[in-house]
């Protein structure tokens, strides 16, 4: 049930979600999310921003997207305290290594709402933690008074004040090398990032997107896939995805965003070569081809062969 909704800063919102009477939520760790299934069909995923020791609620983090096809308007514009909403449990594509000897936690905008998770949970446990936080402008930075509160050693920066682009690279130069580094936040943003991350040889990296980098690989040719525990073979048609594909054909396939985010769909692959298109997977599964987001995600031969 939605038990508040508040103004965190210029277009986003925080939804403070409780269980019904006589249920509990499942137990999270920083860095996860719920998918939302809204009643208009569609299902967003969310980053849990409220503190991991909190056993009767989850908080979310909401930006009313200028492009939005439905989902964050939503949320802004319809949704009301005392709603039922549906929501899955908390899965973790961004999990926090909480023994690093130091962690750097950089977000840009509502990529906030994971970091912030962390934040929390690193001063609870004593941690040596900083965060770099951007945004647009001082209005368009959530939690500002949460964070002031960690007593966390934090460097703002706000375009309209500090320019438009922060120095990443002179930033992450300037960091221990032994450092865990974590970012949130937009495109642009998260590529310079991974691309300054590699320059300097910085291994202990960690990216959590909000936003597809590629396009559904809707085949352009027919391939097969089989699926091993039901002994079925279907045929991936030109046009469309695999995960339209099995759900056309009636197999229960988890899933959630459709969009490679969420990583409901992560299925293990036993033979094939899959041609990925997910921002989930790491590179050492994308290399292994062990498992791949059947959502999104296609296949670079002429058969796959799925664990379902």
């Amino acid at each position: 049930m939605v038990h508040a909704i508040r103004h965190e800063a210029q277009r986003v919102v925080s939804v403070e979600l409780r269980p019904q009477p006589g249920a509990t939520f499942p137990a999270f760790d920083a860095g996860a999310h719920v998918d939302v299934h809204q009643p208009n069909g569609m299902v967003r995923s969310y980053s849990l921003c409220n503190s991991v020791s909190d056993t009767d609620r989850y908080v979310i983090g909401v930006l009313n997207v200028e492009e939005s096809r439905g989902g964050s308007r939503y949320v802004h514009e319809q949704l009301r305290v005392g709603a039922q909403i549906g929501i899955s449990k908390p899965r973790n594509n961004f999990p926090l290594h909480e023994d690093a000897v130091h962690t750097v936690l950089i977000a840009g905008g509502v990529g906030i709402t994971p970091i912030l998770s962390m934040a929390r949970r690193l001063r609870a446990l004593g941690r040596s933690v900083e965060l770099l936080y951007c945004a647009r402008s001082r209005r368009e930075a959530a939690f500002v008074e949460t964070i002031d509160t960690f007593g966390l050693e934090v460097q703002w920066h706000f375009n309209d004040e500090h320019g438009e682009r922060v120095d990443l690279m002179q930033f992450l130069a300037t960091r221990r090398r032994d450092a865990h580094f974590y970012a949130c936040g937009p495109t642009p943003m998260l590529d310079d990032f991974e691309r300054h991350c590699r320059e300097l040889g910085l291994t202990q990296v960690h990216v959590e997107r909000f936003v597809a980098r590629n396009a559904p690989a809707e085949t352009k040719k027919r391939y097969r896939v089989e699926l091993s525990r039901s002994g079925r073979s279907l045929e991936v048609a030109p046009g469309k995805t695999l995960l339209q594909t099995l759900l056309d054909a009636g197999v229960d396939v988890p899933h959630g965003c459709t969009q490679g985010l969420c990583g409901a769909c992560k299925t293990r692959v036993l033979s094939g070569e899959p041609d990925h298109r997910d921002t989930v997977l790491s590179a050492s599964e994308r290399e292994s081809n062990t498992a791949m987001t059947v959502c999104v995600s296609g296949c670079k031969g002429e058969s796959l062969v799925l664990d379902l």
